[in-house]
């Protein structure tokens, strides 16, 4: 079992910038693929962020240059940088771990079998 705690979420002005956090407990980090999703009201959830066991790492198009995920194995959190927001971005924001495939690239909801609550982000314009 892997337990996910998102933070950072908020309000932010075009072309601003958040921090999102998620903590895991509960299995080693290390071991385990990490993503970001997000779900914005009336849509799918969309995959936005991957990054493997490895450290390597893969974006959807949408976010590629404005956003960054990364990972910090001493404190079984990974994080993503978000730059350059935009009002498109206003999302619920998920991270998700994928221990069934850490090397590679996870980028399918399916490829997920632990999520946290998730936490909202909201870009006005």
């Amino acid at each position: 079992q892997v337990q996910l705690l998102e933070s950072g979420g908020g309000l932010v002005q075009a072309g601003g910038s958040l921090r999102l956090s998620c903590a895991a407990s509960g299995r080693a980090f290390r071991s385990l693929a990490m993503g970001w999703f997000r779900q914005a009201p009336g849509k799918e959830r969309e995959f936005v962020a991957t990054i493997s066991s490895w450290n390597t790492k893969y974006y959807a198009d949408s976010v590629k240059g404005r956003f960054t995920i990364s990972r910090d194995n001493a404190k079984n959190t990974v994080y993503l940088q978000m730059n350059s927001l935009k009002p498109e971005d206003t999302a619920v924001y998920c991270c998700a771990a994928a221990p069934r495939n850490p090397t590679g690239w996870n980028t399918g909801v399916h490829d997920y079998d632990y999520w946290g609550q998730g936490t909202q982000v909201a870009v006005s314009s």
